[in-house]
């Protein structure tokens, strides 16, 4: 019979859970605060230990370790009713099974403990060969989100960023990969070593070749001296490959060869150098739709997806709009020096229902141009200005059921260029596009001021 500790301030939780588990035929035990838990622990080693987070003496976190500390077998599932990003990674990176919201969903709970249960008779089996070794860090709240969806992408960071396993995120556009691999990297192992990001799509087969490797003098028109890689520059930190589904078959193959030898040579060169960082990959495309179709390499994408994370699509997390919104006003305000803090039910109930097919980055951009537009602390509603349907639909109304994408465009580039009083800069942060873009735009559409 399994033996299983309930660490818990609140007694009716240890109490409900105490009855639950017995009925399971567990053998329950309980305890009041951290540090009675700790020496029950010691006392009956448990198979199992559920514990609180927010304790009166010590709070759940550093249960976990002492427990890790005392038999990394014994199986740990932390329970919160304050869960947040932070907490999620660190217990997760600590050794923690599982991290539960309160109220606890008891069949959640079930699952939970039979696979705990079940992977420690495993470990039981297994002699291990790495050391256990938890990293303290701070982390900045870069990704908002206490829904379901992004708890388990929570859970997936702190179990990723422990190791340097090679990583794919996959998601739509503006749903923050780039921000979760860079939690990855700086929440882990790699914390003290190079983040380096490259985008695929950004330059042509030989460039992004030479831009990954690096070369040698010589080893083409343009190459007048030797250059280190993006490889050799990460050392054992990690190379960030966005939008990796672009990358040519060519070289994917090189890729390929990398990751499975740990080493490679600059283009034009001999010497062989060892590969050391840690890989982390992005797209928006179906990977696996794409080795069907024949235009990406199947072995290459097993070796990309050892560990996979999806980034959700804005609309399947509503219930985190809410606190997106309240995190984006904070960090716009200060960019801008504004103090818009005031938001009023109705335009709140509307920044939910919107669709959002531009995500988490379209909701930020949106609040900025709003913030710009807004004349005191309120949100109003009139500044507050959505894309896609409702832009469509605006535009349609004023120039007709038939009107294209180009000319869409047009009218929303000089509606902002206006409302700003044809501020190029500011203009530039609430378009997403950078001065020359600008500029080209007004040219080939023929704005004036």
């Amino acid at each position: 019979m399994a033996k299983i500790i309930i660490i818990d301030d609140d007694e009716s939780t240890r109490e409900t859970l105490t009855t639950y588990l017995s009925e399971l035929n567990f053998d329950t035990y309980s305890a009041d605060c951290g540090k009675k838990g700790i020496d029950l622990v010691k006392k009956i080693n448990p198979d199992l230990v559920i514990s609180d987070v927010n304790m009166p003496d010590i709070n759940g976190l550093e249960v976990l370790r002492q427990i890790k500390e005392f038999d990394d077998l014994i199986q740990v599932i932390i329970i919160t009713a304050f869960d947040d990003m932070n907490t999620t990674i660190i217990a997760m990176q600590k050794g923690a099974y599982d991290y539960l919201e309160k109220p606890v969903d008891i069949n959640r709970l079930k699952i939970s403990i039979n696979r705990s249960l079940e992977n420690r008779k495993m470990s039981q089996r297994l002699e291990s060969v790495t050391p256990n070794s938890s990293i303290e860090y701070e982390l900045n709240n870069t990704i908002v989100g206490r829904s379901s969806v992004m708890r388990e992408i929570y859970k997936k960071i702190g179990q990723a960023s422990a190791t340097r396993i090679t990583v794919l995120i996959q998601g739509d556009s503006g749903t923050g990969k780039e921000l979760i691999a860079k939690i990855i990297h700086s929440s882990g192992i790699t914390k003290d070593f190079p983040f380096i990001a490259i985008n695929c799509t950004a330059m042509p087969e030989t460039l992004l070749e030479s831009e990954l490797f690096g070369h040698v003098k010589g080893a083409f028109t343009d190459a007048v001296k030797d250059k280190r890689g993006k490889f050799e520059l990460a050392g054992e930190g990690t190379i960030f490959l966005d939008e990796i589904s672009e990358m040519s078959i060519n070289l994917q193959a090189k890729l390929l060869r990398v990751l499975q030898e740990h080493e490679f040579e600059r283009v034009g060169g001999e010497a062989v150098i060892p590969m050391k960082a840690r890989v982390i990959s992005a797209t928006n495309c179906d990977l696996h739709k794409l080795v069907e179709k024949g235009k990406f390499r199947e072995d290459l994408f097993y070796r990309l997806s050892v560990f996979s994370i999806y980034s959700p699509p804005l609309r399947d997390r509503r219930d985190d709009i809410e606190l997106l919104v309240k995190h984006f006003i904070e960090k716009i305000n200060v960019t801008l020096h504004k103090s818009v803090r005031k938001i009023p039910d109705d335009v709140m109930k509307m920044l939910k229902m919107h669709d959002w097919k531009g995500n988490v980055r379209e909701l930020e951009n949106t609040l900025m141009q709003a913030i710009v537009l807004s004349k005191g602390d309120v949100l109003e509603k009139e500044n507050v200005l959505l894309r896609q349907s409702d832009s469509i639909a605006d535009s349609d109304a004023k120039v007709g059921s038939n009107i294209s994408i180009e000319e869409l465009e047009k009218i929303h580039i000089k509606s902002i260029l206006e409302k700003t009083n044809w501020d190029i800069k500011t203009s530039c942060e609430i378009l997403g596009i950078s001065k020359a873009t600008i500029y080209r735009k007004i040219d080939s559409y023929s704005l004036k001021q």
